[in-house]
């Protein structure tokens, strides 16, 4: 009996043995997890306001742009991003699929929420809430001169920003001094004051959300509206900026634009060292493709325009990403290729939103604050970041072939909004319904419309230097 009883003790302490280890693997990983390094990510949002939140060291972007998003109760994301500013003070935008850690590298944990694709056409949005952030980026770039507007357009765009933050003008409330509290221009004149003031009289009746279509309206006929800049030069060493966009990739020179290449005309982009290269589709009576050069500051400016034009082609010419390529034609450099939603995905997700319209507080564009020089500090000035795009080192050059997979006609449909929260300086003047109203339009608006519309007219177009094809040669930088 005894024997017995050691034995089954023996097999006890065995089977305590065997669990003992299991039990401290998994307190070692809870220990593991308590230590996993958490960084606090400091975001400024499009109204100026801070957004603070940790993430685990390792986090990928995505994990911090959702959490942003969801902040924002912001369903139709695809049209934005988070940048951030590299150690040369340019501006990187975060990589969704990438570690954020090693995207920063040395740089600060802060972080910009920003319009990344215009989109052409805002009324095809679905939600209030995704033209409100886009009228607050619009504004920005209005403020900041990287947008530019005549003088009309100006204050047309100015009065609308009133008409949805303030409702129905009231001569009381609304006067011309509290009125240059707001920011219309870079250059605000006490002329242009006047002038969006009358401009607001003749919106009685526009709801905050009627008054941020207007606006859209209007801003998406600028000629700037949406085009993402890089300094370059020509062939012939001339200073050049290079502005992709929904459309394709155009040339400008002293801020007039001189050509224009459209998506359905390049048939191939790539870069080299500091250059880089589009290959242009010939003309019906040109018998060889042509390829057109431009000198960068740097290879990874050079990769930068690359990278930014494989963006915006996939997103506003594709119907799905395309997935990297295994053959050997691109044997060196990146294979970065967009991840995301394109354009038609999104639109088509955007279609299925069923829930009721989400309420956001609208915050004030006001001017926070005259700096001591007598200048103005501009809290949408400090978020407004212009010049180019990414940062990623590369060995080699890099092509992208322009697919002819490219989405044909218009999008899908969006559902109109059935419901509004309005402002509280209009609920008590503001009309029923949501559809196109009539709104009590003035001579002076019709006029201001009619000129916002005609003061870009196309500007010639002026010969490209080229170059004759040649293969270009892989060999590593």
């Amino acid at each position: 009996g005894e024997s017995e009883v050691k034995e089954k003790k023996e097999e006890e302490t065995k089977e305590e043995e065997q669990v003992i280890p299991h039990e401290a693997s998994v307190l070692s990983a809870l220990k593991v997890n308590k230590k996993m390094k958490m960084v606090v990510c400091h975001v400024t949002l499009l109204d100026g306001s801070q957004f603070s939140c940790e993430v685990e060291k390792r986090a990928k972007g995505q994990y911090l742009f959702f959490q942003v998003c969801e902040q924002l109760n912001l369903l139709e994301k695809d049209y934005f991003g988070l940048s951030f500013k590299d150690n040369a003070e340019q501006r990187c935008w975060l990589d969704p699929t990438k570690e954020i850690k090693r995207q920063i590298r040395n740089s600060q944990w802060q972080f910009a929420f920003s319009v990344k694709f215009y989109p052409p056409d805002p009324s095809q949005l679905t939600e209030d809430i995704t033209r409100y952030l886009l009228c607050l980026q619009l504004r920005q770039d209005i403020a900041s001169g990287r947008l530019p507007c005549s003088f009309v357009t100006h204050a047309l765009l100015g009065s609308y920003t009133l008409q949805a933050e303030l409702g129905d003008h009231d001569p009381e409330e609304h006067r011309l001094d509290c009125i240059s509290d707001f920011q219309f221009a870079p250059n605000q004149t006490k002329e242009l004051e006047e002038k969006v003031v009358e401009l607001h009289k003749s919106h009685r009746g526009m709801t905050p959300a009627q008054s941020d279509a207007q606006f859209l309206e209007n801003a998406k006929k600028l000629s700037m509206y949406g085009v993402d800049l890089h300094h370059a030069k020509d062939s012939e060493g001339v200073d050049i900026m290079l502005g992709v966009c929904a459309n394709g990739l155009l040339i400008y020179k002293d801020r007039l634009r001189i050509n224009r290449f459209a998506w359905p005309k390049i048939l191939k982009i790539s870069y080299k060292r500091s250059n880089f290269y589009i290959k242009i589709r010939p003309g019906e009576a040109e018998q060889f493709e042509s390829t057109v050069g431009f000198k960068l500051p740097n290879h990874r400016a050079a990769k930068r325009v690359w990278k930014v034009c494989v963006e915006h082609h996939t997103f506003f010419r594709l119907v799905s990403p395309e997935q990297p390529t295994k053959t050997k034609f691109l044997t060196l450099g990146s294979k970065f290729r967009y991840s995301g939603r394109t354009q038609a995905q999104t639109r088509q997700a955007s279609s299925l939103i069923d829930r009721p319209t989400p309420y956001f507080q609208r915050t004030s564009s006001k001017r926070i604050s005259r700096s001591l020089d007598g200048g103005i500090a501009l809290h949408l000035l400090c978020l407004c970041v212009t010049g180019t795009l990414g940062h990623f080192s590369s060995q080699g050059g890099e092509e992208f072939i322009v697919r002819q997979r490219e989405r044909r006609g218009g999008g899908v449909p969006c559902s109109a909004t059935k419901h509004e929260h309005l402002h509280p300086a209009d609920q008590r003047r503001a009309r029923g319904g949501t559809g196109g109203g009539v709104y009590s339009t003035s001579p002076a608006l019709a006029q201001a419309i009619k000129e916002a519309k005609e003061q870009h007219p196309d500007m010639s177009v002026t010969r490209v230097v080229v170059h004759k094809e040649t293969e270009l040669a892989e060999d590593e930088d």
